[in-house]
């Protein structure tokens, strides 16, 4: 008999909560409010409630769960030791598998949220039938997740495939001559130009000015549609874009040699359009055995977090 699985994407605002097979259909998701204050303290309380209520609601027992995963915004090793997640006001810092496990008495097992949308791709999003992979999501910064031979590349300090922080430059002013730092207090790092803050970035440094949005701020997606209609400066801004992310995909190639970089976040909105892009320019920095890496968009969208938390079960 089929078993389920609980996947729970941990964020600042909310906790996204999967129901799902073993074999990868989802039954039901829902949110709940991510509390953190009290250095967040309700937390586990608040997920253990929530798990509950979904075990009841869908007429389970615990007898049918396999186990509950959690993504979390922070580092994880060993799938239970979470170090302190900033954005989750100070929560974190111990063993969450076992305090979880305690409250919910099922098994539990953690893992980093990038990682974890990166292994919710692979099972059953742009990353499926591969085993391979790395996941390059461009938001606010660039989360990264990379997957050999199926397993996750973790690390001794639960920092592996962070890939927002390699560096593009030895600092931003060899660059631009920009000096503003990192969000992790160095510089030069690729997501301060490989994101979609530093696609608006590149873009007012190029002459775009808020009078190019539709809405009256400049966006990463002002910038794009205007590259579809084949505004000259918006091609510029997301050629030079393309060629950066381009360059860190090839970088990252030269290590974990995958059969595909699946690309996610708010910017692969963008699509094939800058698929094709990002591609050509990859193609020009790979080691040459690499240049042939395929290139797929994301499909699970704001779901992969849950999926991969709940993947951690299934071998």
């Amino acid at each position: 008999m089929s078993k389920y699985l609980f996947g729970i994407d941990l964020g600042g605002t909310t906790a996204k909560i999967g129901l799902l097979s073993e074999e990868g259909r989802l039954f039901e998701k829902w949110e709940i409010p991510t509390r953190i204050e009290n250095f967040g303290r309700h937390i586990l309380p608040d997920l253990a409630a929530a798990i509950e209520k979904g075990i009841s609601e869908n007429g389970l027992t615990k007898e049918d769960i396999l186990g509950v995963g959690l993504a979390v915004p922070g580092a994880v090793t060993n799938e239970k030791d979470v170090a302190v997640c900033v954005n989750l006001n100070g929560w974190g810092g111990c063993d969450i598998a076992q305090e979880f496990t305690a409250m919910i008495g099922l098994p539990v097992k953690a893992v980093n949220d990038a990682n974890a949308a990166a292994l919710g791709e692979l099972w059953q999003g742009g990353g499926k039938g591969f085993r391979n992979m790395v996941l390059a999501t461009l938001g606010t910064g660039v989360g990264g997740g990379i997957i050999i031979d199926g397993k996750l590349l973790v690390g001794a300090h639960g920092s592996g495939g962070e890939i927002g922080h390699m560096k593009l430059y030895p600092s931003l002013s060899d660059a631009e001559g920009r000096t503003e730092l990192c969000g992790c207090g160095k510089s030069g790092c690729s997501e301060q130009f490989a994101s979609a803050t530093g696609v608006v970035r590149l873009a007012r440094e190029m002459g775009m000015t808020d009078a190019d949005s539709k809405f009256g701020f400049l966006s990463s997606k002002d910038v794009f549609d205007k590259a579809k209609e084949e505004n000259e400066l918006a091609l510029s801004v997301v050629a030079r874009f393309a060629d950066e992310l381009g360059r860190l995909l090839a970088n990252v190639s030269a290590v974990a040699d995958p059969d595909v970089i699946v690309i996610g976040g708010g910017v692969s909105k963008a699509g094939d359009f800058l698929l094709d892009l990002v591609q050509a320019a990859f193609r020009k920095y790979a080691f040459p055995p690499c240049e042939g890496t395929l290139f797929a968009l994301a499909e699970l969208g704001n779901d992969a977090g849950f999926y991969g938390a709940a993947k951690l079960f299934i071998d």
